[in-house]
C-alpha cells in the first residue's frame, strides 16, 4: 500500500508510547504556485513567521515534557508529538490533517487500514482551519482539541462528534459584546468581521442587536478592505471588530494609511490581547480599545522555557534528511534573525498558551484513566489505545490544573465561558498595557455574570467620558420610538404618548394606557389619580350660589315677618293670607333645597336633592295655582245668582294644594322604589377628570317629576292670564301671570342647558334654575305688596282694596 506523492514531515516531532499531533500557523502566509494542470504542482512555500503561533507549539512541547517528567500522571508512559505548520491556509490544513492521520513513511505495507499515527490532535488556532481538521479527522474518531477556535458552528456534535475545545463558544462572547454595547447606550455601531466561519458566525449572533452597518472582508481581498475603510471613515464612532488576528492587522495598516483616528473599537479575544498589534501607530488609530480576552494564566516555568528554547532553536538551522531523523547544522554567523524581533514582547500574556496547556493535560488525564494507572505509579501499557477510546474518555474528564482551574467539557465539547474585559492603556513609561477592567463568567447566576469597572476605562484620546455613538437621541420617558423609514431600527424619531397613555422608561417602543381611574401627568411618564370634580361649597361658584340661596331665604323670611306684622291689614287679608304664608314657606324650602346640590354626592344626597326639589316646587306652584283660582272664583261670585265660592272655600283650597302635592310625592316614591338616583364616578365626559355626579337612575322618573311641575305651572299661567284683566284692585292675576312667565321661561331654558353643560356646571345650571324661578315667584308676587305695606301704607285700606277710591 503506497502513499501517493511525498509524505509530509512534521516541523517538530518526538517519539513516544502515545503520540499527540499538533497543527499551528507558525508561518502566516503562503505562496500558491500556478496550477497549469500540465505539470506536477510545486511545493507550497510558507513565509512570514508568526511568533505567537510558534509559542503555541512550544507550549505544547512544554506541557508534554512536564507530563513525561511527572511521577503521578502517566508515570511509565511517554508522550510523543508531531507538530505541523499549516501556514495560515486551509489548503495546508488539509495536508497537515492527512499527514497526522498517516505515518511519514512512503509505504504502509500490505494493509492500508492502519490506525492513525496520532491519538489526538491539538489545534488549530482559527475556526476555518479547525473545521477542516475536525471534518477530516471526525470519520476516524480522532479527537481534535482546539485552544482558540470559537465558532459556534463547531458545537454541532453531529457534524463534529470528536471535537473538543478549551475555550468557550462565540455564542457567549457575542452576547457579552451585545450586552456591552447596550450598557453604554451605543445605538449607532459599526460592525466589521472576517469573511470566515469565525467572523460570520460570531457576527450573526451579535447582529441580533441594532447596528449601523456591517462589513466583512477576507485577508486575500485587499480591494474589499479599502471599501471597508471608506465605510468606517464616514459612519459610526464605535466599531465592533469580530476579526481574526491577521485581518485585524491588515485593517489597522489601512486605517493608519488613511489617517483614521478617534474611533472606539470593541474587540474580541482573537486580537484584543495580541501584542504584535501594539505599535504607536496602531494605538493612535485604536485609542483605547475595549474587548473580551481569554483569562490570563500563570504557568510556572513556561515563560523561561519559551524564551530559552526559542533562542536555542533559532541559533541552529534545521534540514530534513531522507531517512528519518532531523539533522542540524550550525547557521552562519551572519544569519538574519530580524524576523524574530520582539519574540519575547508578549510572553507575559499567556492566554491561549494556557488553553493549549489544559488541552494536553486533558489528553493525559483521559489516558491516565483509560490505562488504569494505579497508585503504585504503573499504567497498563499492554492495552491497545485507540483515538476513539481517548475521545470517549475525554467526555468524562474532570481535573484541576496546578493554577487551580477546573477543566471539564460540556455537551458541546467546550469549557465554561470566562473572559477578562481588557482596555488598552498607555502607562507612565509610554508602553501600552492590557488593563483588566472587568470580567464575564457564564457559570455565575445571570445578574452576576458581567462586571465592568467603567471608571477604570480609558477612552480614545485619553478621555474619561464615555464616547457617544447614536443614530438618534434616546427617547425620554413620556415618548415612544417610531422607526425612521429606510434606516436601521436604531434610527428613530421620538413622539409624545397619545392622550391617556404613558411611557415610564427610556426608549420605550410603545406607550401604556393608564387605568380608568388614573391619568397621565404633565410629562406623561406616570399615571396619577384623576382630578375629582364636583361642586364644592368652598369654591367660588359654590360660594356665590350659597350666597344667593341664603339671600333668597332671608328675603322670604323678611316678607313672612312683614306679613305677620301686618296680617290684619286689608292688603294681607285680601290676598288669602293662609295661602300666602304657605307659599312663603314653600319658597323657603325651594331656596334651601338648592343646598342639597352642592358638595360631594352621596347616596342619600342624590335621592334627597331631586325629590326635595320636585315636592317643594309642586307645593309652591300648588299655592300659586290656588291663589289664581281664588281670584277667578271671587270674580265669578260677584255675578248675580253665583254660588261658586261655597265650592272653593278655605277647606277646598287646602285640599287642592294637598292633592297636587301628594301626586308629586307618589311619583317620587315610585321613582325611589324602582330605580332611584345614585352617585356616579363619570370618567367618560372628561378624559382627565372624574366627575362625581348623581345619576338619574330612572330617566322616566326624573322627567315625570319635571313634567308634572311644568303642567301645573302651565295651568297656573293660563288661569292667571285669563284673570289678568279683572277690575279689582286686589287682583293678583297680573303678578302671578308675570311670575309664571318667568318660571316657564327659566325651566324651558334649563332643559337644553342642563343636557349640554358638563360636570359640575350641570349642577350649577340646575341650582341657577331653582334660584331664578324662586326669586321670580318671590319678587313678582310679594314685592308689590311689600312696597304698599312699607312705602305706601295709605293704600293699605279697605276702600282702596274695594276700588272705591280714585
Amino acid at each position: 500500500c503506497k502513499i501517493l506523492g511525498s509524505p509530509e514531515r512534521p516541523l517538530l516531532s518526538r517519539r513516544g508510547d502515545v503520540v499527540i499531533g499538533g497543527a499551528f500557523s507558525i508561518h502566516s502566509k503562503i505562496t500558491q504556485p500556478p496550477l497549469s494542470y500540465q505539470t506536477k504542482p510545486a511545493q507550497l512555500l510558507c513565509f512570514s513567521v508568526n511568533l505567537r503561533e510558534f509559542r503555541f507549539a512550544q507550549t505544547m512541547i512544554f506541557a508534554i515534557d512536564e507530563i513525561n517528567r511527572s511521577e503521578f500522571l502517566l508515570p511509565n508512559v511517554s508522550i510523543g508529538y508531531r507538530i505541523y505548520d499549516n501556514c495560515g491556509s486551509t489548503l495546508s490544513s488539509v495536508r497537515a490533517a492527512m499527514a497526522l492521520m498517516n505515518d511519514d513513511e512512503k509505504t504502509a505495507g500490505n494493509n492500508c487500514s492502519r490506525l492513525s499515527s496520532v491519538h489526538a490532535i491539538i489545534g488549530e488556532s482559527e475556526s476555518s482551519s479547525t473545521i477542516v481538521l475536525s471534518r477530516l479527522a471526525g470519520p476516524f474518531k480522532i479527537p481534535v482539541i482546539s485552544h482558540s477556535a470559537t465558532c459556534e458552528c463547531l458545537s454541532d456534535r453531529k457534524a463534529h462528534p470528536s471535537f473538543f475545545r478549551t475555550i468557550a463558544s462565540d455564542r457567549y462572547q457575542s452576547r457579552a459584546l451585545a450586552q456591552l454595547v447596550k450598557l453604554f447606550g451605543w445605538t449607532w455601531v459599526g460592525a466589521v468581521n472576517s469573511d470566515s466561519d469565525y467572523g460570520n458566525n460570531g457576527m450573526a449572533i451579535f447582529l441580533r442587536v441594532c447596528v449601523g452597518y456591517t462589513e466583512k472582508f477576507h485577508r486575500a481581498e485587499p480591494e474589499k478592505l479599502l471599501k471597508v475603510v471608506e465605510v468606517i471613515k464616514s459612519t459610526a464612532r464605535v466599531i465592533v471588530g469580530f476579526l481574526a488576528h491577521v485581518e485585524m492587522n491588515d485593517l489597522l495598516q489601512q486605517l493608519s494609511l488613511h489617517n483614521v483616528t478617534g474611533l472606539q473599537f470593541i474587540g474580541v479575544e482573537a486580537w484584543i490581547t495580541a501584542n504584535s498589534l501594539v505599535t504607536p501607530t496602531s494605538f493612535n488609530v485604536l485609542g483605547g480599545p475595549l474587548g473580551f480576552a481569554v483569562e490570563k494564566a500563570n504557568i510556572d516555568g513556561l515563560d523561561d522555557f519559551l524564551i530559552r528554547d526559542f533562542w536555542e532553536t533559532k541559533s541552529e538551522c534545521k534540514e530534513m534528511k531522507e531517512d528519518d531523523a532531523t539533522g542540524t547544522t550550525t547557521c552562519g554567523e551572519n544569519h538574519d534573525l530580524t524576523e524574530f524581533k520582539g519574540y519575547a514582547d508578549d510572553v507575559a500574556e499567556l492566554r491561549y498558551s494556557s488553553n493549549i496547556y489544559k488541552a494536553i493535560y486533558a489528553v493525559a488525564h483521559s489516558l491516565h484513566s483509560f490505562l488504569k494507572c494505579s497508585e503504585s505509579n504503573v499504567c497498563n501499557k499492554t492495552m491497545n489505545v485507540t483515538p476513539q477510546q481517548i475521545g470517549d474518555s475525554l467526555k468524562a474528564v474532570n481535573f484541576t490544573t496546578k493554577t487551580g482551574e477546573q477543566v471539564w467539557f460540556d455537551g458541546t465539547g467546550a469549557t465554561v465561558a470566562r473572559y477578562e474585559v481588557v482596555n488598552w492603556q498607555r502607562s507612565s513609561d509610554g508602553s501600552i498595557q492590557f488593563k483588566p477592567v472587568g470580567f464575564y463568567d457564564a457559570s455565575l447566576p445571570p445578574g452576576l455574570r458581567f462586571l465592568l469597572r467603567v471608571e477604570d476605562i480609558m477612552w480614545p484620546g485619553g478621555k474619561t467620558e464615555v464616547p457617544v455613538s447614536l443614530c438618534s437621541e434616546s427617547c425620554r420617558p413620556g415618548t415612544r420610538k417610531v422607526p425612521q423609514t429606510g434606516k436601521p431600527l436604531c434610527c428613530h424619531d421620538c413622539i409624545s404618548c397619545a392622550e391617556g397613555e404613558i411611557s415610564n422608561s427610556t426608549d420605550a417602543n410603545d406607550c401604556e394606557k393608564c387605568p380608568e381611574e388614573l391619568w397621565p401627568n404633565q410629562n406623561r411618564d406616570a399615571c396619577v389619580p384623576k382630578t375629582v370634580e364636583f361642586l364644592y361649597f368652598t369654591e367660588f361658584m359654590g360660594i356665590v350660589l350659597v350666597f344667593f340661596t341664603l339671600l333668597g331665604v332671608f328675603f322670604t323670611l323678611t316678607v313672612t315677618a312683614l306679613f305677620l306684622i301686618h296680617k290684619d291689614t286689608p292688603l294681607v287679608r285680601a290676598n288669602n293670607s293662609e295661602l300666602s304664608f304657605l307659599l312663603l314657606f314653600s319658597l323657603t324650602l325651594c331656596f334651601l333645597c338648592s343646598l342639597t346640590f352642592i358638595g360631594r354626592p352621596s347616596e342619600w344626597s342624590c335621592m334627597l336633592r331631586h325629590t326635595a326639589f320636585g315636592i317643594t316646587f309642586v307645593l309652591c306652584i300648588s299655592c300659586v295655582l290656588g291663589k289664581t283660582m281664588v281670584v277667578l272664583m271671587a270674580f265669578r261670585a260677584t255675578l248675580p245668582g253665583s254660588h261658586v265660592m261655597k265650592w272653593f272655600g278655605p277647606a277646598q283650597q287646602r285640599l287642592s294644594v294637598l292633592t297636587f302635592t301628594l301626586v308629586q310625592v307618589l311619583i317620587c316614591i315610585l321613582w325611589l322604589t324602582n330605580d332611584p338616583p345614585f352617585p356616579l364616578r363619570n370618567t367618560k365626559h372628561y378624559k382627565g377628570k372624574i366627575i362625581l355626579e348623581c345619576a338619574l337612575g330612572s330617566a322616566i322618573g326624573f322627567w315625570a317629576v319635571l313634567g308634572y311641575i311644568g303642567v301645573l305651572a302651565l295651568l297656573c299661567f293660563i288661569l292667571a292670564f285669563l284673570a289678568r284683566q279683572l277690575p279689582d284692585n286686589f287682583n293678583e292675576a297680573k303678578f302671578i301671570t308675570f311670575s309664571m312667565l318667568i318660571f316657564c321661561a327659566v325651566w324651558i331654558t334649563f332643559i337644553p342647558a342642563y343636557v349640554s353643560s358638563p360636570g359640575k356646571f350641570t349642577v350649577a345650571v340646575e341650582i341657577f334654575a331653582i334660584l331664578a324661578s324662586s326669586y321670580g315667584l318671590l319678587f313678582c308676587i310679594f314685592a308689590p305688596k311689600c312696597f304698599i305695606i312699607v312705602l305706601k301704607p295709605q293704600l293699605n285700606t279697605k276702600k282702596h282694596m274695594m276700588g272705591k277710591t280714585q
